[in-house]
């Protein structure tokens, strides 16, 4: 029985390995071809490794960075995610708390509401969304987060919602005697007991915002505000030809970021989601 186990769990490993590999074989594909010439990317040679004649050091990082505008986008997709989670967890977990802490109908309706909109398809709501945004001046990187805050108030909702509902009630009760108000009740006991949680919102909800392509399209304008994603699009050169080496160094400076934040954050992730979708 033994040797039998050993001999599944050594198929899983292969298999799991294998599947490992075919998911980053991709990025492994763009960084390579980042630090090539042109002719070697648009030709067979995109899936081989640099050589002498087609390395090209660090050329296309240094176009996308200075002559592509990619600090400009870097500064505003940066601004967009961190102003967007830092509401998001802020807005989402003191709602959660009172849904969890008021039994009432109103408060009822209005996690089922958050739930809700989870399953509501984006393309819905994308056309109409777009003419309001522009009717109330949120067409800036400014005002995008409180776009991204009613998006994105859903999963955030309900995985904050599970974990409340772990939190003794005692608690916060004795936080009360004490003389503390709702507001520092929150503030004191309710939001450092959050921390796992709030951790795996934020990195899920920071991986979406930064990747967002579609939104920032629809809201922004595009004349003057440009997202990465949305700059990436316009690595184009002379007759429409597309600029393939800094579209490869722009893709793998966008998602650099993003994975240095993960691996930071990764120990909370399958802590946070399963207290929030699990317990209560």
């Amino acid at each position: 029985m033994s040797n039998v186990k050993r001999k599944n769990g050594t198929l899983w490993t292969a298999l799991f390995t294998l599947l490992s590999v075919l998911y980053v074989y991709p990025i492994v594909m763009i960084l390579l071809n980042s630090f090539k010439i042109e002719t070697a990317i648009t030709t067979s040679g995109a899936f081989t490794l640099p050589t002498a004649d087609t390395f090209a050091g660090f050329t296309n990082y240094v176009n996308a960075l200075m002559a592509k505008g990619f600090l400009q986008s870097f500064g505003y997709s940066l601004f967009i995610t961190v102003s967007s989670v830092a509401l998001i967890l802020l807005c989402c977990s003191m709602c959660a708390w009172y849904i969890t802490r008021v039994n009432s109908p109103i408060s009822k309706a209005m996690y089922y509401l958050c739930v809700f909109s989870m399953v509501v398809p984006f393309q819905m709501v994308m056309f109409t969304l777009s003419q309001i945004s522009d009717q109330l001046k949120f067409n800036t990187p400014w005002n995008l987060c409180v776009i991204y805050l009613g998006f994105g108030a859903g999963l955030a909702v309900f995985m904050f919602c599970g974990f409340v509902k772990s939190i003794p009630l005692e608690i916060e009760e004795a936080a009360t005697i004490d003389g503390c108000n709702p507001v520092q009740t929150y503030g004191y006991i309710v939001f450092p007991i959050l921390k796992p949680t709030m951790i795996s919102v934020a990195i899920l909800q920071a991986m979406w915002v930064w990747n967002d392509y579609l939104l920032p399209t629809l809201v922004l304008d595009i004349k003057k505000y440009r997202t990465i994603p949305m700059l990436i699009q316009y690595f184009r050169g002379s007759y429409g030809r597309v600029e393939m080496g800094p579209m490869m160094a722009c893709i793998m400076l966008t998602v650099l970021p993003i994975i240095v934040f993960y691996l930071a954050c990764q120990k909370y992730i399958i802590e946070g989601v399963v207290a929030g979708a699990v317990k209560g």
